[in-house]
């Protein structure tokens, strides 16, 4: 008949203890008409709890802060704390006590220990104190792993391990959108919503771009001279609540002529977030490198540099368009104006526009008519390059308003 031996108990304790704000005191008020039997006695005992706040006892809110009773939640981007200590709880000297502490993670493990150096002795009734942090960067289940392993005056060497198992939240649901201007500009919308339980302080939203882009953020409106958020002078961001953030990306310098042809997918930059929540705990988050599919122009891209927003009507106006070889080859181009039933192209179809080179641009003014009022559509352009024998239509390039010149005064 086997026995198994009596489990073996250890000279050194651990514990493991969680670093994190305090929070409010919270109390179930108990309140009662002056009618009632009590009388004024429950209201009495509440003005002289010490936990409530003076004038208003009825509140849930107190003026007293709370330790925390276990890890709480933890959520993605903060900064996770942890106090550990080991304690000689025997009699005697212990030699050659190393403590480390691990993070297991559902891709990998981190060792958080502030120092692999063994202490040489721990005397009885002494303990080691270490204090870990670690930016909490993935979404799941994480471990905090806790080993200890040390000598005994005997001589024998001992071990022991405890784990910690805690779950990291998603803070924030971050959605992006896209949107294409006429110009070689892109502009980014950021959907922003708080997931937590509780308000958070946005500190800092702000889009750091690609190499590529010159960033402007459309966030605030000027007021009396001064740049005002247009989300006011809190920047609260209540739970389950949805914030959008616009920015304008535009082209740099050096590749405004080339960014307006680049085909398929460009980096646009990341998001930074920054806030605060509780008591001041901060968090922090960074997006992954956003990317748009870039807009397809075929061979040639007809752009409108300028277009004036109101014209009269049978009054000549102008506009200004922008053709780039989008292709590999030289084109050799050909303009055909072709008029519409209300709008109608001033000047000489099928002239030769000339050689244009891959990647090259050409400017153009041109003189239009418009013999109906209201809002026009600006059709009818075709570029044929002689070399192919292929013609590129473009209708509906762009609309204008279409008003009367003269103005009626009735008697």
């Amino acid at each position: 008949m086997e026995v198994n031996p009596p489990k073996q108990e250890h000279l050194l304790a651990l514990k493991v203890m969680r670093l994190t704000k305090p929070t409010l005191f919270t109390n179930i008020p108990v309140t009662c008409e002056e009618k009632d039997l009590p009388g004024d006695l429950f209201n009495q005992l509440m003005r002289d709890d010490p936990s409530t706040v003076n004038g208003a006892e009825v509140l849930m809110l107190g003026e007293m802060l709370t330790l925390p009773q276990n890890f709480g939640n933890i959520f993605l981007g903060e900064t996770f704390s942890s106090y550990i200590s080991v304690h000689n709880d025997s009699n005697q000297v212990v030699k050659d006590i190393l403590v480390k502490a691990d993070l297991q993670t559902s891709s990998q493990r981190l060792n958080l220990s502030a120092s692999n150096a063994a202490v040489a002795e721990l005397k009885p009734d002494c303990c080691i104190d270490d204090v870990i942090h670690h930016e909490v960067k993935e979404i799941g289940t994480h471990i905090l792993v806790c080993a200890v392993s040390y000598t005994t005056q005997a001589g024998e060497k001992m071990y022991f391990r405890k784990f910690f198992k805690f779950q990291v939240l998603k803070p924030l649901d971050v959605k992006t959108k896209f949107y294409n201007a006429e110009t070689d500009e892109v502009f980014l919308e950021a959907q922003i919503q708080n997931m937590t339980t509780s308000p958070m302080f946005m500190e800092k939203v702000s889009l750091e771009p690609s190499i590529m882009y010159n960033v402007t953020e459309l966030n605030s409106v000027s007021q009396a001279g001064e740049s005002v958020s247009t989300f006011g002078s809190r920047a609260y961001l209540q739970p389950m609540d949805t914030r959008q953030y616009l920015y304008c990306l535009k082209p740099k310098k050096e590749f405004a002529e080339k960014a307006g042809i680049i085909k398929g997918v460009t980096v646009i930059g990341k998001l930074d977030i920054v806030w605060k929540t509780n008591l001041g705990e901060r968090g922090r988050l960074q997006t992954s490198q956003l990317q748009r599919m870039a807009p397809g122009y075929g061979d040639v891209r007809l752009s409108l540099e300028a277009i004036p927003d109101t014209v009269n009507l049978e009054e000549p106006f102008h506009i200004t368009c922008k053709i780039t070889n989008c292709s590999e080859r030289t084109m050799d181009l050909v303009l055909e104006m072709c008029n519409t039933n209300s709008i109608h192209w001033c000047g000489i179809s099928g002239r030769q526009l000339g050689k244009l080179h891959p990647s090259s641009s050409l400017c153009l003014a041109l003189t239009l008519l418009s013999s109906v009022q209201g809002l026009q559509s600006i059709s009818g352009l075709r570029l044929t390059d002689t070399f192919l024998k292929r013609t590129y239509e473009y209708d509906d390039i762009a609309q204008v308003c279409v008003i009367s010149s003269a103005i009626k005064v009735e008697s």
